[in-house]
């Protein structure tokens, strides 16, 4: 059975696809058989990294074509490495139906390989989060900037609600008791997971259990790019006591990568740092990466965890779109909390937030109109 390594980052710019690509070229070169896919859908360029051209079979084509999963699945010029392209043409992660999503997922799981490594896009959508959680090993990709390590911690902890809310399923008492408290969103904003499992122990104490192990099974890992002097690998230190303290999860620490210039020499080049130069200070902490995840046992979420089966509707959609929001400003709460910031990165932090809360109050107001829009065509019919 293969492993599946889902590759994310909250924020774009950090070197997940270019970790993405190496890792899987180096895993290759160990006499593992790989298979990585670009699932970084409507900002497809997975290929420009690897330096693969792009066909006529991709997931797009696989989507609208309905042909056989396999036949997407092409060989690479990198020794036991195949990859699965992505598609530009993609609009956006709303426009893939759930049954779509269910069916790559079990596609996914069914490929018969070594590693599964699956380059995520940015941010947190509910496909995202999804594709996540389909292992508990995820590597989570940040950087020292302080956005950067904000965006990273605010996805583990939409990962972690989405971990909740599979678990505490629509009917579950535990689940009434969450839309209860979601109906004040400030006081909602304010509790953490270890505050949310004491009040949900009380009422749904068996489920509670179930998440309890859940969360002791995930074990997403951190590596740390463009790093540029020793102590901004501190950075990585604040994530993991962030998660710990205010979303009882344990995080680890995979590695590190310095920033190096050999990285935009190689993509002009159209070849992998690995392939490029190896034995270059990033190529080499690429390789460092590659042998810890061959040496950690591959484990997995309970059987009964499926995240596919968790079938989105249009109110949750509009619901997690409001939470992205909220979810920006208490991450911000989180991280001030702990004293992790001083007043310079605040202050540089709060501009970027500015700009991408308008964003997300877009987003919002446009989920909105389809959300009314939907309902309209409904009563119609």
């Amino acid at each position: 059975m293969s492993q599946i390594i889902p590759i994310a980052s909250g924020k774009g710019g950090v070197g997940k696809s270019l970790l993405s690509a190496n890792l899987a070229i180096a895993l290759g070169q160990q006499g593992k058989k790989v298979v990585l896919a670009d699932l970084d859908l409507g900002a497809s360029n997975l290929h420009l990294v690897i330096g693969q051209r792009p066909g006529k079979a991709s997931l797009g084509s696989w989507f609208t074509d309905k042909n056989d999963f396999r036949e997407i699945i092409q060989p690479t010029d990198y020794q036991n490495v195949s990859f699965i392209a992505g598609d530009s043409q993609i609009p956006d992660l709303t426009s893939l139906k759930h049954l779509q999503k269910v069916k790559l997922i079990r596609n996914l799981k069914n490929i018969d390989c070594d590693y599964v490594i699956l380059d995520l896009g940015a941010g947190t959508h509910q496909f995202i989060l999804d594709m996540f959680l389909l292992s508990p090993q995820g590597i989570i990709v940040s950087a020292p900037a302080v956005t950067a390590t904000l965006n990273g911690y605010l996805f583990l902890k939409n990962a972690v609600f989405r971990l909740l809310y599979t678990t505490f399923k629509k009917g579950t008492p535990g689940r009434a008791y969450l839309d209860e408290l979601k109906k004040d969103s400030a006081t909602m904003q304010k509790l953490y997971i270890p505050q949310l499992i004491q009040g949900l122990a009380q009422h749904d104490p068996q489920t509670t259990q179930t998440f309890i192990n859940r969360m002791q099974q995930f074990r997403p890992r951190l590596v740390m790019n463009m790093i540029e002097d020793p102590k901004d690998a501190d950075r990585a230190s604040r994530i993991k006591s962030s998660c710990n303290q205010y979303l009882g999860l344990e995080i680890e620490y995979l590695g590190l990568m310095y920033r190096d210039m050999l990285q935009d020499k190689a993509l002009a080049s159209q070849l992998p740092v690995v392939v490029y130069k190896p034995q270059s200070l990033l190529g080499q902490a690429i390789y460092r990466i590659a042998d810890k995840v061959i040496s950690t046992p591959p484990h997995e979420f309970d059987t009964d965890f499926n995240p596919d089966s968790f079938n989105d509707n249009f109110q949750e959609v509009e619901d997690d779109a409001n939470e992205d929001f909220n979810f920006r400003l208490s991450g911000i709460d989180d991280i001030v909390s702990s004293g992790s910031l001083s007043i310079s990165e605040l202050a540089e932090m709060i501009k970027t937030q500015q700009y991408e809360i308008t964003q997300l109050r877009k987003e919002n107001n446009l989920l909105k109109s389809k959300l009314i829009k939907a309902t309209q065509q409904g009563f119609k019919l």
